[in-house]
């Protein structure tokens, strides 16, 4: 009997659960499995509504509610309009979630478990979490996710909202346009919420963060009533407050291709007849539009799409079978007055372009322009600051956006003044692409490079990329830095007095049957070999490889120098032989010099050892 009495007054001390679930952005096919259960087995089910008493969030679920549920409708006193409580709108809020908190209190200590149904995530912008903030330290409290109200607008749009190491920054419209433009011009990706009466305010901080052109609208996505467009195109006066403003992931954007894939690219412009180099002109010239956006992810990949180029089938302007084109015979003068080229350009002789004139010549329409971005790949040399060139320190201090690899990037010192973009070290076309979107905006973009930026670094992958018709006008100025295999060599002696080559062991971008002639060719030329990227923590082999290939070429002693982060903190330079050279020793951060068989390893009055090759060569 007492069991059963003890059972019976457990029983009625039972207090009901809490549930904030999540129903996601508007289609009810978006409700979470869990989701769904949830609101069936409910003993009451809450939603908030205006005084109208329509709720979306139970239109939402209505198709998972059961008959005899009790359903709680909790009515906001006040969503936009004025209020006459003493304590003015916040007052008036204020109560109302401290009255219906209490009701929801009634049901919970009557045993029965509540559902609080909250449109996307309860806990993004949820009207649920000041339930939650009440309640859950007195009930039992569970909180089931959506899909928020960004993401849908993403998967809407077919546009990724962030990749990699970008930063997605989710803000309220309510913000003052100032303080918006200044976050939104930090940021690479961001999501403005809550739009309806702040639209204007919202357009005008993109405007003035140099971020309209990218911005996109979305209204109530994935329901019936969705609207989707650019957001400089919308009418204020269309705008309800369930809608948002999305910029996507820059990176991705990059790659979003302009719909005119055929534009001509380079000097193509240059070498156009006058007939016709006035379309050239204007289509590089023209400002992006919608349209552009709207139609490039519907369009076939081209040649020049970054992502394809290996898999497209070779045509007339691949290098591979240009050779094999008939091509007119033509003297210079005859060629450039063919082209409609100014003959001050091109070498009568040769007709040749002079590299200088046509350069000055697209900068000159660049400024007619009004262009002020720009992507200058800068050489930080390969570590101490005092190795930075003068050149190097004012482009560095000019820029607006600093992009690169993460550890190159932090050894620029900060700049209030600028953003800064830091990536992964394999991400090199994605990095040359945001920076030429950057660009394109109006950005001077600095990209960074350790040594020289046209040795194995950013240059080349900037210039290819920027091949890309989109990004055509963007002009791009590359600033040497001093190398990795100088710095090595000057700690050594000059061990690269003589003919010397340059080669990479990394396989990443090229196969190592490749790697593996070229070493064969230079080992067998008696040349000096600068090796970079000789290991890293994934690819150990390679140079085990490569020195037994050395070792079929040079005597045993021959002088070996091994540079690690050299003008950096841990610099340590070792002199070795290519028999005692342990390939456990040596790592990423490593340069290794291998001498020919005229260099020498002499050791000096004071005790130190020199390693040099001769300038002169036996016959």
């Amino acid at each position: 009997m007492t069991n059963d009495v003890s059972r019976s007054d457990t029983a009625a001390a039972r207090t009901g659960r809490l549930f904030g679930v999540g129903l996601g952005p508007g289609d009810p096919e978006l409700v979470t499995v869990k989701a769904a259960r949830l609101i069936g087995a409910a003993d009451v089910v809450a939603y908030h509504a205006a005084r109208h008493g329509r709720s979306n969030a139970r239109a939402i679920a209505v198709g998972y509610l059961r008959e005899g549920q009790i359903e709680e409708a909790l009515i906001y006193p006040v969503t936009t309009e004025t209020t006459d409580h003493p304590g003015g709108y916040q007052g008036a809020i204020d109560e109302f979630y401290t009255e219906a908190a209490a009701r929801l209190a009634a049901h919970l200590d009557a045993g029965r478990d509540v559902v609080v149904l909250a449109e996307g995530d309860p806990f993004f912008y949820g009207s649920y979490m000041h339930m939650h903030k009440r309640l859950s330290g007195r009930y039992e409290t569970s909180v089931v996710p959506g899909v928020t109200s960004v993401s849908a607008a993403s998967a809407v749009l077919g546009r990724p909202l962030m990749e990699r190491d970008e930063v997605l920054t989710v803000l309220p419209g309510t913000l003052e346009p100032k303080e918006l433009a200044a976050r939104l011009a930090t940021t690479d990706s961001a999501a403005v919420m809550k739009l309806g009466r702040t639209f204007e305010g919202v357009r005008e901080a993109l405007e003035e963060a140099g971020r309209l052109d990218d911005a996109w609208y979305v209204e109530r996505a994935t329901t019936d009533r969705e609207r989707s467009a650019p957001l400089r195109d919308v009418d204020p006066a269309t705008v309800p407050y369930f809608s948002l403003a999305l910029l996507p992931s820059p990176a991705a954007t990059a790659f979003t291709a302009d719909a005119d894939a055929g534009r001509p690219s380079g000097l193509d412009i240059l070498l156009t007849p006058p007939a016709t180099r006035n379309d050239a002109a204007t289509a590089v010239n023209r400002p992006a539009t919608a349209s552009d956006a709207a139609t490039a992810e519907s369009r076939p990949a081209t040649a020049n799409d970054p992502a394809t180029a290996e898999n497209r089938p070779a045509t007339t302007s691949d290098p591979a079978t240009a050779e094999n084109r008939p091509a007119p015979a033509r003297n210079g003068a005859a060629a450039a007055r063919h082209a409609g080229l100014d003959i001050g350009l091109v070498s009568p002789d040769t007709g040749m372009v002079s590299l200088e004139a046509a350069n000055a010549t697209a900068l000159s329409r660049i400024k007619t322009a009004g262009r002020a971005g720009g992507v200058t790949v800068v050489g930080l040399g390969p570590g101490s600051r005092h190795w930075l060139t003068p050149e190097a320190q004012e482009a560095l201090a000019d820029a607006d956006d600093l992009i690169g690899y993460g550890p190159y990037v932090d050894r620029v010192p900060p700049n209030p003044r600028q953003r800064r973009h830091p990536s992964d070290n394999r991400v090199e076309a994605e990095r040359a692409a945001f920076a030429l979107d950057l660009a394109k905006r109006g950005h001077r973009v600095a990209v960074v490079s350790s040594g020289d930026p046209g040795v194995f670094a950013m240059a080349a992958a900037v210039l290819e990329v920027a091949e890309d018709p989109q990004w055509l006008d963007v002009p791009v100025r590359i600033i040497p830095g001093l190398t990795a295999a100088q710095a090595v060599a000057s700690r050594a002696g000059a061990p690269l007095g003589h003919d010397f080559c340059i080669l990479s062991l990394s396989d990443r971008l090229k196969p190592w049957s490749v790697i593996e002639s070229r070493l064969t060719a230079a080992a067998a030329a008696d040349l000096v070999i600068a090796v970079y990227n000789p290991a890293s923590k994934t690819r150990r082999e390679q140079l085990v490889r490569a020195l037994e290939l050395l070792r079929a070429h040079r005597r045993p002693g021959t002088p070996v120098v091994v540079g690690r982060d050299v003008g950096g903190p841990e610099e340590s330079v070792r002199i070795t032989t290519l028999a005692a050279l342990d390939p456990a020793s040596v790592d990423m951060r490593c340069l290794l010099i291998i001498g020919s068989s005229q260099t020498r390893a002499v050791t000096r009055g004071d005790g130190t050892t020199a390693v040099y090759t001769p300038r002169h060569y036996p016959e």
